[in-house]
């Protein structure tokens, strides 16, 4: 751009925003009216398609039995996304929002890297790992909520000898026992058995369900021992509490190994970084890798191979799973 070009430029600016103050035509405020009329409509019209994509995914999931397929993965890890993150999104509304924010980073990198090509397969290798990195933070939640569950066992199997709705009456008096994230699912238990109608089985069943399948052990031993109550049988609890400790055992010598293999693998990930920009200094390799085709294409090849080795890391992490039922 020659120095001509950009003053004609800037002379031009300043004479429209002059045009604009003098005869007071408010251009911008009128344009960006109409663009923000433009996005409420279009939102407007996503939502309700999405609705309508929601409504019939609901229905057709309680007709037809949903075949294992890829789509049928995508969707599952979506949910369980939205569930572990507490986001207010449903299925459609999340895959419409990735799709968008797909088009806009693709245009981005378009512009950097001039071939659109390139510029897909790299969008795509950086959404794998962003959705990657979501996925372990999303682990760590499960895991987090693992142990509350298994510290609420811990304290209620010792006093459900005297029954099991008295034991987590005991338990939900103080404040510190039960974690705050798993105290509202106790307390509608306690609620639905005393206000609401439900019998023992129906209300614990509901809990269990809440809670997940960590609790199905004490679940099924609980309405077992609520209806066939003998002596000396609230000692089937005490198992309970033994297979925790064994469980936290296994967890924590888990969480060692992922800790070591995530942090060798940014540690690795940050030297290869680290080497590239500091050889971005010497200027035909700048220009090499910045501007030729060849060099656009190695520089696709490392951040899709950083990008695939970080989800397939994660992977192998998620298929051993964090124990007690969960994944």
């Amino acid at each position: 751009m020659t120095t001509a070009l950009i003053i004609s430029l800037l002379l031009g600016a300043a004479a429209f925003i002059l045009f604009n103050v003098m005869f007071d035509v408010k251009f911008f405020q009128g344009t960006l009216r109409v663009i923000l009329d433009m996005a409420d409509t279009l939102a407007e019209y996503l939502g309700r398609y999405n609705t309508k994509r929601y409504v019939d995914r609901i229905k057709k999931e309680r007709i037809v039995r949903q075949k294992e397929n890829i789509y049928a993965k995508y969707n599952r890890l979506v949910e369980g996304l939205i569930l572990d993150f507490n986001m207010p999104f449903t299925l459609e509304s999340f895959t419409s929002l990735l799709c968008i924010c797909f088009a806009i980073t693709v245009m981005l990198i378009v512009f950097f890297m001039q071939n659109v090509t390139l510029s897909v397969v790299v969008t795509i290798s950086i959404f794998i790992g962003l959705l990657t990195f979501f996925v372990m933070q999303s682990r760590t939640i499960k895991a987090e909520r693992l142990d509350n569950i298994m510290d609420a066992e811990d304290i209620i199997c010792p006093l459900a000898r005297e029954g099991v709705l008295v034991a987590i009456k005991k338990v939900m008096e103080s404040d510190e026992y039960i974690h705050v994230n798993i105290r509202p699912y106790f307390r509608q238990f306690i609620d639905n058995c005393d206000n609401n109608g439900y019998s023992f089985k129906q209300a614990i069943t509901l809990l269990n369900r809440q809670l997940g399948p960590k609790f199905d052990n004490f679940t099924k031993k609980a309405i077992i021992f609520e209806y066939n109550e003998r002596k000396g049988m609230a000692d089937i609890f005490l198992d309970i509490v033994d297979e925790n400790a064994v469980l936290r055992e296994i967890n924590n010598k888990k969480d060692r190994i992922f800790r070591k293999m995530n942090r060798d693998f940014m540690l690795k990930t940050g030297i290869i970084v680290l080497f590239f920009l500091y050889a971005l200094s010497v200027q035909d390799f700048r220009e090499f890798m910045l501007y030729n085709n060849m060099g656009k294409l190695i520089n696709t090849v490392l951040i899709s191979v950083i990008c695939l080795s970080f989800a397939r890391c994660q992977v192998l992490q998620g298929n051993l799973g964090t124990g007690g039922g969960t994944s």
